[in-house]
Formats: C-alpha cells, structure tokens, sequence
C-alpha cells in the first residue's frame, strides 16, 4: 500500500507512522472508502511534518484530520468542495471549531447543525471499520457511513493585520478528555449571558484596525471553562491575574488555547516582554515552557502540485 510513511517536526517520534494506526492516513482510508476506493494508490508515499505540538491545546488533532481529508480527496481523485470536507472532517473530529479553522484558514466561528436521531445516535465514526485487515477485519469497513451534508457551518470573520498571537506553550500535556472531565454539567443562566455578551463583540473587535485593547481584553475574559480548568494547569491564576494590557504594553487579551495547557496571548507589540513575563510565572510554578509568535493562516489547507 505504502513505499514508505515518513514524520519529522514536533515530537515526531510520539506519532505513530503506522499506516494502519496513523490518525491522518486512518482518516484519508476513510474519505476513499466512502469513495468507492478501498485502498491508496500503489506505491504512495506520505511525508509528514508536523510543527503543532501535541496535547497543548492547539489543535494537533483537529490539523491531523484535516490533513487526512484533503489526502484523500486528492489522492482519489474525488474533487470534493471545502464545505463538503467538512463533512467528513466532522464525522471524527466533531468539534467544528478546531477543524473549520484548520481547512477554511484565518478567523472563523462554527457550529455543528441539529442532526437526525440516527447521526445523532453516531457519536463518531468508529475507525477500526475502515482499516484494512486485521485491524478492522476482512469485512468491515467496505461501506463506511457516509457524512450528510451540512453538518456543520462556518463563518469568516475578519482579524486586524496588526494583531499577532503569542502562545506560550507548557512541557506538559492536558488531554481533552481531562480536561473535560473538571467541567461541570451544568451552568448558571448568569455565565452563560456572561459569555455570550462578550463573544458578540469580541468577533467583531478583533476585526478592528487599530484594535481597541481594553474592549479586547474584556471581552476574552470567560466564566465557563478556566474557572474549572486551574487546577490542571500550574500558574494560570497568577497570569490570568497579572498580565494585563495596563501592566504590559501592546497586550490586548490573554486566555488558554483550547483545553490548555498553551496560554494565548493577543498582542499588537513588545511580544518579548510579553512572553517573557508569562514564562517567568509559569517558573515560578516549576513549568518548563517555550513560546512563538504566530498569525493566522490565511488560506487553511492548500494543495501544492509539483
């Protein structure tokens, strides 16, 4: 099936280069066989590189399955829309926000559509039943179920060119399961308004040129997962507490990045000292980090043909 499968990047040596076991090649098995197409062409050779630090709250997952749709579709020759990938994307990551981003590129806010009781019921795909033998069996996996359309939808929203990310990303990890295990069940109608007020305007006021930084760091504040998140991730109160756009110029709005660990820094200058004075914190706790400066991809999952 393969000549060969090949990782490099951010922790390469934690990815299994498996095909059979490979979440990306797992995921592109799937695309094909919803196709019609039960195995990759002869002789592929996959190369992967990843630069997205596993485990931190950054979206390594949700990159992975991406990456695995739009194999598929052009190794198959299947001609697939990008609103169509999502379909499939969302049929193992079901979490809109971590993949639309991923495919769509830049600033985007998702939702899953209402699904019938059936897809419903179909919490996600069980991958073992598209895996060539023995994994999945002699059997299983020939007629994988295949996505509805529209399951979910995105919006692009627009993001000020002077604002850059820094994230300070932790050496540890915080697996999703975990960390949504602290969350409660339940809500108050108060932090539920609470976030909503200020989602409402944060999408519009990271669009603003030059971006107003007290509007910013106001409307990132949150009430439904840090509260609960602390305790699994050493010197969050401390940072959340002290690193404000009135200590630290150029700072717009600081939060965690997904479930964590990675903290997330919107900044316009002085990343640096930014970073710098996170990571101070984060020592105090005895956290070993390390920090970059990112900014939005603007195109998402693009396909280079030699």
């Amino acid at each position: 099936m393969f000549s060969h499968l090949q990782g490099e990047g951010e922790e390469s040596q934690d990815i299994d280069l498996a095909p059979n076991q490979n979440l990306l090649t797992r995921v592109a098995l799937y695309v094909l066989r919803c196709h019609d197409q039960y195995e990759f062409p002869a002789v592929t050779t996959i190369h992967i590189r990843n630069d997205i630090p596993l485990g931190r709250g950054l979206g390594s997952s949700g990159a992975a399955v991406v990456a695995g749709v739009v194999l598929g579709n052009e190794v198959g020759n299947l001609g697939l829309s990008k609103d169509r990938m999502l379909d499939f994307c969302l049929m193992i990551e079901r979490h809109p926000d971590n993949v639309a981003p991923a495919l769509y590129g830049s600033f985007v806010g998702t939702y899953l559509s209402d699904l019938d009781s059936e897809d419903m019921a179909r919490k996600e795909i069980p991958l073992s039943e598209v895996l060539p033998a023995p994994a999945g069996g002699v059997d299983t996996g020939l007629r994988p179920p295949v996505p509805p359309v529209g399951i979910g939808k995105h919006m692009s929203f627009p993001w000020s060119s002077d604002i850059k990310a820094i994230v300070i990303i932790p050496d540890f990890e915080v697996s999703t399961a975990k960390a949504r295990e602290v969350l409660p069940v339940q809500y108050s109608r108060a932090d539920a308004v609470f976030n909503m007020q200020r989602i409402a305007i944060l999408t519009h006021a990271l669009g603003q040129s030059p971006p107003n930084p007290e509007l910013i760091y106001s409307a990132m504040q949150d009430s439904i997962h840090q509260p609960y998140r602390k305790e699994l991730i050493p010197g969050l109160t401390a940072i959340l507490e002290s690193v404000k756009p009135k200590t630290h110029r150029g700072l717009l709005g600081i939060c965690l990045s997904g479930a964590g660990p990675t903290i997330l820094a919107l900044a316009t200058e002085n990343f640096n000292n930014i970073a710098e004075d996170i990571i101070k914190k984060f020592s105090e706790a005895k956290v070993a980090c390390k920090w970059s400066l990112l900014e939005p991809a603007r195109e998402g999952a693009t396909v280079t043909r030699s």
